[in-house]
């Protein structure tokens, strides 16, 4: 394998074997720590813009499953401890390197990812290079920012998706960045689920008759998305609205919330998630890097906390027909817990309250 770098902001190193396509990326150097799942991770677009590091020390040994994929691969750069080169799965349809050279995407392996997760847990979160030679100079490195990452993940015209079975609603879903496995929660529910660009207006929403707006899952920072933000202002109390990740904090946004920068972001397959109103602590999927600031939650009840560090993981809005969580509900490849959010947004969508 060709010699590789990754190189940080503020000048420190890790060198390692270069892995997928052999080109110089630039992008916010992040890490999950998922133990399985790097498919959907790799596929996930609300990592747009970003280089996803995996702590779990073996990446690859089931390789790549195209009926896995959460969406198109988004990522900047991806970096492992050790690449399996030789996959075993009776579904396995290509080895992770080729993925990783055929969507373009330039990796690392043979770095201290352990040593690497610590600098990001007490630094925060930081800019970095993957590249072949050692630059002279970061200015690019330090100047990178995530911007313009929803434009780049979304529909560019409506899908329709059928209902399973018998269809009972029409969801329209804003395509933020939305997971597959989102559609297919949906449409198992007896919903058709038209899939809309994000930039999509709630006149034009309003005015197809749908029985309820799902807000999807998302790359970059929540407050840059202020055309979205109108949209779900103007679509607030009108039908039943489900939030989720992204869709989460550009719903409190709309309702006069903040969002913050987390240090390091929650990204993984094992966050507890705690009931306010409850005595259930749930274990869910998460992947994100701001939060809905909760001492700003003024006009909505916030429902759910991270155990960990008691951010804002949910919030319902009474008399409104609209919650939204900032975990995920449809997580693939799991965990399951929280599914039954969706059986909540059918019942808003069949009358409950």
């Amino acid at each position: 394998m060709k010699k590789g770098y990754l190189v940080l902001s503020d000048g420190r190193y890790f060198e390692g074997q270069r892995i997928g396509a052999d080109t110089d990326t630039v992008g916010e150097l992040v890490f999950t720590t998922a133990m399985c799942g790097y498919i959907e991770t790799l596929t996930d677009p609300s990592y747009s813009g970003q280089i996803v590091m995996q702590t779990f020390p073996l990446i690859g040994n089931y390789g790549i499953i195209k009926s896995d994929f959460e969406g198109e691969c988004a990522i900047s750069g991806y970096i492992v401890r050790e690449i399996c080169e030789t996959p075993s799965n009776f579904r396995c349809d290509g080895t992770l390197d080729e993925f990783l050279r055929k969507k373009n995407i330039p990796g690392l392996c043979g770095i201290d990812t352990r040593e690497l997760t610590k600098i990001i847990r007490e630094q925060g979160v930081i800019n970095a290079k993957i590249c072949s030679e050692l630059p002279k100079e970061y200015s690019d490195i330090q100047t990178y920012s995530v911007t313009g990452a929803v434009d780049s993940v979304t529909v560019k015209k409506p899908k329709i998706y059928k209902a399973t079975g018998a269809k009972k609603y029409n969801v329209a879903l804003l395509d933020y960045g939305a997971k597959r496995n989102i559609i297919r929660e949906l449409c198992s529910r007896g919903c058709e689920v038209t899939l809309l660009p994000a930039k999509t207006s709630a006149k034009d929403i309003l005015s197809c008759g749908y029985d309820g707006v799902m807000l999807s899952n998302g790359p970059g920072d929540p407050a840059d998305n202020t055309f979205e933000i109108t949209t779900v202002k103007d679509l607030f109390g009108q039908i039943p609205i489900f939030g989720i990740c992204l869709g989460h904090q550009l719903l409190a946004l709309a309702n006069g919330a903040k969002t913050i920068k987390l240090k390091y972001g929650h990204r993984g397959v094992n966050q507890p998630v705690r009931e306010v109103f409850g005595k259930r602590t749930y274990i869910t999927s998460q992947n994100h890097g701001y939060a809905v600031d909760i001492n700003s939650v003024i006009n909505g009840r916030v429902t759910y906390i991270n155990a960990n560090d008691g951010t804002c993981e949910g919030i319902d809005y009474p008399g409104s027909r609209a919650f939204s969580v900032q975990f995920h509900p449809e997580a693939a490849s799991g965990p399951h817990d929280t599914e039954f959010l969706f059986d909540r947004f059918a019942a808003l969508m069949g009358g409950a309250d």
